[in-house]
């Protein structure tokens, strides 16, 4: 006996209920399973970050002071420091910062204020995020091909900055670019409505509102930049040297350079070295990661 249409049509309606019910209990089910697998996975690593930090600082930490911040390497151990590293690593941060400032920025402008919006431009961007994530040691290798020989400026201070510029340009663009986008149009449109010129309201409304974001971006990417030693390798930084780069064309090292010459030696003590200049670079980061987002909470509280 067929059931009247009022009848079937409640019971249809009972079914798709319990059916919807039973899908959103499966993917309640699914959400609590995958918080607890991601939950996981972060105390993982927090617990791998913690031991590596603990047996860094307990290596290290009697090792640093001002005689191994001012003292050159030594094949004592009591007697080493990481001066030249350290000031090597301040002159690649003042060679890299001008460099991804003038070029990141100004190809940022370009793309996103005056560049048609095109296939070709799409094509560009999305190489220069691809470009973002290509491994170091290829921008070393094209550095040691294009500044190291073919610009013949041997293994020296201008060649590391430049390999280190030109790896951190595209995190410098990306960063600018959306920093850039994050200004209203309608600034843009106000200026434009005053009489100013394109260049005018770029300079004077966009650039400006910008300026952090861009900021924090450059910060991110020179942080990055001073922690490789893939780059500075390929392009010949010195492994032990007992001077200071006297100008940009001087022989030099880094902090990453120095931490690995010292790890490559068999010496316990060298190694509680490695450890304690790995404090002072992990500090350095910290300060200079800290930094930035100081900036982007400032910037971000102000609009």
């Amino acid at each position: 006996m067929a059931l009247p249409n009022s009848e079937f049509k409640n019971t249809k309606n009972l079914m798709d209920r319990d059916s919807v019910s039973q899908r959103i209990k499966r993917r309640l089910q699914l959400n609590e399973i995958f918080k607890y697998i991601f939950l996981a996975g972060l105390v993982f690593a927090l617990l791998v970050l913690s031991t590596l930090i603990y047996d860094v600082v307990s290596k290290g930490g009697g090792w640093v002071n001002l005689d191994f911040l001012r003292n050159f390497p030594s094949r004592r151990p009591e007697q080493a420091g990481l001066y030249p590293a350290l000031i090597g690593t301040f002159w690649l941060m003042l060679l890299i910062v001008p460099m991804v400032f003038i070029v990141g920025v100004g190809a940022a402008i370009y793309l996103e204020e005056y560049a048609p919006k095109n296939r070709i431009t799409s094509f560009i961007e999305v190489n220069i995020s691809n470009l973002a994530g290509v491994p170091s040691i290829v921008f070393g290798l094209l550095g040691l091909t294009i500044f190291v020989r073919v610009m013949e400026l041997g293994n020296s201070l201008m060649a590391g900055a430049l390999t280190l510029g030109l790896m951190s340009l595209p995190i410098v663009i990306v960063a600018s670019q959306e920093a850039l986008r994050s200004v209203k149009m309608e600034l843009r449109h106000a200026s434009l409505a005053l009489g100013a010129s394109k260049w005018q309201t770029t300079f004077n409304v966009v650039l400006p509102s910008a300026i952090p974001g861009i900021i924090t971006g450059i910060i991110l990417a020179v942080s990055r930049a001073i922690g490789e030693t893939a780059p500075l390798i390929m392009v010949g930084a010195a492994t032990f040297i007992s001077t200071t780069p006297s100008s940009v064309f001087s022989d030099f090292t880094a902090l990453p350079i120095q931490i690995y010459n010292w790890t490559s030696r068999p010496q316990a003590e060298f190694q509680n070295l490695a450890a304690a200049g790995i404090i002072v670079l992990m500090t350095m980061l910290i300060i200079m990661n800290s930094a930035a987002i100081y900036i982007r909470n400032k910037y971000t509280n102000r609009h």
